[in-house]
């Protein structure tokens, strides 16, 4: 329904980026609306306790109000906050972690942390690209889906890709276009480094010679690298040009170099990475005597960095493909100080973790899903000091309730890092100790 005589005072956003604002009782989420604006509104979703609606016209405007930088804002699924100034965005997410950190932990940190912050735009170095043969949009589509549906969004550009990527979609579907197997493509992943652009194409059916040879043309002219992929990601393989520089990121402050493959997650942004990762040894302190264990280590990210400093590593990690990336990556550093195992931490024991012996420090960074079963498991024994990387503000207030309710910690300090900037999520990291 949309009724111009009824409008709202929005009160705040929430953690998907949507104002809030209640009537009778009941909570409004409005796409598209800003803290303190007046909108008036349209219904598309109607539950008891909830309405989903959509801004209809902005009776006062907020401050923060800016016009969106891409063209494709409000049809592309990629971003929701291009209407927000991007200092705003960054209050906006602090204030996220702050509430729920109050409403659901129940905690409250001695320290909120300064916001860690970089570049707005082209930061976004991974990506996953939709693909889709669409006859009556004149071609292939590439990009993002589009808000609120599983339609492939027509765009020819991206702001928040870096723009030689952006520059390339329009090229990427004039060349799909002309291969043979067009309708067999479903997406083109992106891994972006300074010293090569990996372009992975999901194939469900075998390549003819002439794709081959339009994907060789293509590389060259463009100055990527293809790699394919067939089947799951084990299937992944380098293509064309074989003799491309190597896929990896850097940690200048650590010396740090560390490849990967395209099926292995590494943060999003690589200008945010490392100055979250100087504040997590700030806040962790390695020193030369401490045996410190990384929870969830991935490909070692902050496992590496730690080795730096402390006596000795361990990283746990659940995937058996990410643990001997991490041993591979501590070899290729020179770093000996360092053990990793596979463990899967969401159904970790007291027991399990009690035999891996006592460690003086502990990083944690988890998935969505936190470390709820992690933290309960920890007992008399538990480090004195936890830094806890999140990418999910109510997994990790709910975790902290844990930590400090239950388990004797006290939040010290919390803040968040904008690793996706014009997007509602929210990146943080909490200190917690124990006496």
């Amino acid at each position: 329904m949309t009724d111009a005589s009824l409008t709202l005072k929005i009160e705040s956003l929430n953690h998907e980026g949507r104002g809030v604002a209640h009537r009778d009782g009941k909570a409004i989420f409005v796409d598209g609306a800003l803290t303190g604006e007046t909108v008036t509104y349209s219904v598309y979703r109607k539950k008891d306790a909830f309405e989903m609606a959509q801004v209809t016209r902005i009776v006062r405007e907020s401050h923060a109000r800016v016009k969106p930088r891409c063209p494709h804002f409000g049809v592309c699924g990629g971003c929701s906050l291009q209407h927000m100034e991007p200092s705003a965005q960054i209050a906006a997410k602090q204030r996220v972690l702050e509430d729920n950190l109050t409403h659901i932990g129940k905690v409250k940190p001695d320290t909120m942390l300064s916001a860690i912050h970089g570049p707005a735009w082209g930061y976004r170095s991974r990506a996953r690209l939709s693909v889709k043969l669409v006859e009556k949009k004149g071609g292939v589509l590439v990009g993002f889906h589009e808000r609120k549906s599983s339609f492939v969004a027509e765009m020819d550009s991206c702001e928040v890709l870096p723009p030689r990527i952006s520059a390339l979609i329009p090229h990427l579907r004039a060349l799909i276009m002309q291969l043979s197997i067009r309708d067999k493509l479903p997406q083109i992943e992106l891994a972006a480094t300074d010293a090569v652009d990996v372009l992975v194409i999901r194939h469900m059916v075998p390549l003819g010679d002439g794709d081959e040879q339009l994907l060789r043309v293509f590389a060259d002219a463009h100055r990527i690298q293809w790699w394919l992929q067939s089947k799951g990601p084990d299937t992944i393989v380098p293509f064309y040009p074989l003799d491309a520089p190597e896929l990896a990121y850097t940690l200048p402050e650590f010396n740090l170099v560390m490849p990967f493959r395209p099926s292995e997650f590494t943060q999003v942004n690589t200008a945010v990475n490392p100055i979250l990762m100087r504040r997590a040894m700030q806040l962790l302190d390695p020193q030369p005597f401490e045996r410190i264990v990384d929870m969830f280590c991935g490909l070692g990210n902050f496992t590496l960095p730690i080795a730096r400093s402390a006596k000795q590593v361990v990283g746990i990690e659940g995937s058996k493909e990410l643990v001997a990336r991490a041993r591979q990556n501590a070899e290729r550093n020179g770093l000996t100080n360092t053990e990793f195992m596979v463990e899967n931490l969401f159904t970790i024991t007291p027991d399990q973790l009690a035999a891996l012996g006592h460690f003086d420090k502990m990083l944690i960074d988890p998935p969505r899903d936190g470390a709820y079963t992690l933290v309960q498991a920890l007992g008399l024994d538990a480090p004195k000091r936890i830094v806890y990387v999140s990418c999910n503000p109510a997994t990790l207030a709910r975790d902290a309730a844990v930590l400090v309710h239950e388990k004797g910690y006290r939040l010290r300090a919390a803040g968040i890092a904008n690793m996706f900037p014009h997007t509602a999520h929210v990146e943080s990291i909490a200190l917690f100790e124990r006496a």
